[in-house]
């Protein structure tokens, strides 16, 4: 295996060369249009940032990026590019571009770096706690938004706000828009905090024309390679004023935007971070345990891919060529987290420490 070091911050690390294309953020699935293909990843998985959301009100979310070739990671890499703090809760990140496009949720601002350098080549302020950007062309965005019940349209040259999608039967303050994907000409994004709906928008008139019930509180949302939905709801909490109720597992057609299947697990089980890998044949998410599932199965495996082992599971992402599966453990919310780099099989391949609270993780592959 080539050796190389992780580029980024001149000043600190040498520059590299790496090979292929992008896969990014929770939704490392396939971004699937109808009648299209997928075409077969070549290379290696290229870098892994990793966004440490850090403690609420705190303002100290950071950076952290990995290079799973030399197995170096490299800590506070915003910082130390750009001589100032990310903000309080780093949420996402997507590439689009050219640009790594950071969303710090309760600073209300998107950072867009240069994915090379980290150092800051723009930004989107005056949102409402934003939470997810999905790129519809080079010239417009939708930014999903907490306790608003507008998605943000922007434009991503001038990093200005254009207009806003009303999501109906939303009330201000209290709405919930998170994770999209697209099909055709049309986004899909799940409502999640106080939500139980999938809602969909049509690209051509930034308006919502469909919504659909799954459960309480969908909280991620991944298309698999044969245009199917999928979505994981956590039910809720006890005393949640919204209701309470076991988690499921839901695959929703999104031709007919309809449910197909809805596998449902025990009251006060935990699911999230609902993933794919770069084929669109697998889905892996979050309950207590790592679990895998081919798209096509009848049921849900009965043994996890990888065990807690006493650790909090929060964040999930799948190398886009290797398959490895890399884990975010939060640990107790306080002390900085670890991620864990597992094979396909399940087999530990390398483990390091990074920010507080890693959540979401970006692959970049120039």
């Amino acid at each position: 295996m080539k050796k190389r070091t992780i580029p980024y911050i001149l000043l600190f690390l040498s520059a590299c060369v790496l090979s292929v294309a992008i896969g990014c953020s929770r939704n490392d699935g396939p971004e699937y249009i109808p009648g299209g293909t997928i075409p077969e990843p070549e290379g290696d998985d290229g870098i892994l940032f990793i966004l440490n959301e850090g403690n609420f009100q705190y303002g100290n979310a950071t950076l952290s990026i990995y290079d799973p070739v030399s197995e170096t990671v490299e800590n506070e890499a915003f910082i130390k590019a750009n001589g100032m703090k990310l903000g309080d809760v780093a949420q996402s990140m997507t590439i689009a571009d050219g640009k790594g496009w950071i969303v710090v949720n309760n600073s209300n601002v998107i950072f867009a770096i240069d994915p090379l350098t980290a150092k800051e080549k723009g930004r989107i302020e005056n949102l409402v706690f934003p939470r997810y950007i999905h790129f519809i062309d080079d010239s417009k965005a939708y930014v999903t938004q907490l306790w608003d019940n507008r998605i943000a349209i922007v434009d991503p040259k001038t990093c200005q706000i254009t207009g806003h999608i009303e999501v109906p039967g939303m009330k201000p303050g209290s709405g919930s828009t998170e994770q999209m994907v697209r099909y055709g000409d049309y986004i899909y994004c799940n409502c999640w905090s106080y939500q139980n709906r999938i809602i969909k928008i049509d690209t051509r008139t930034d308006e919502v024309v469909a919504s659909l019930e799954v459960g309480i509180q969908p909280n991620s949302l991944v298309l698999d390679r044969y245009g199917k939905l999928w979505t994981v709801t956590d039910g809720g909490y006890e005393g949640s004023p919204f209701g309470y109720e076991p988690p499921a597992l839901v695959r929703i057609d999104a031709e007919t935007f309809s449910i197909e299947k809805k596998f449902t697990f025990s009251l006060g089980d935990s699911c999230s971070e609902i993933c794919t890998n770069s084929a669109g044949d697998y889905i892996y998410w979050i309950n207590n345990d790592i679990w895998t599932m081919d798209v096509t199965a009848s049921e849900p495996p009965s043994k996890p891919l990888i065990d807690a082992h006493g650790t909090i599971y929060y964040g999930l992402t799948v190398g886009p060529i290797s398959g490895d599966v890399y884990v975010a453990d939060a640990i107790d919310y306080q002390q900085e987290g670890r991620i864990y780099r597992y094979s396909r099989e399940g087999a530990l391949i390398d483990q390091f420490s990074v920010g507080i609270i890693p959540g979401a993780f970006c692959w970049y592959r120039p």
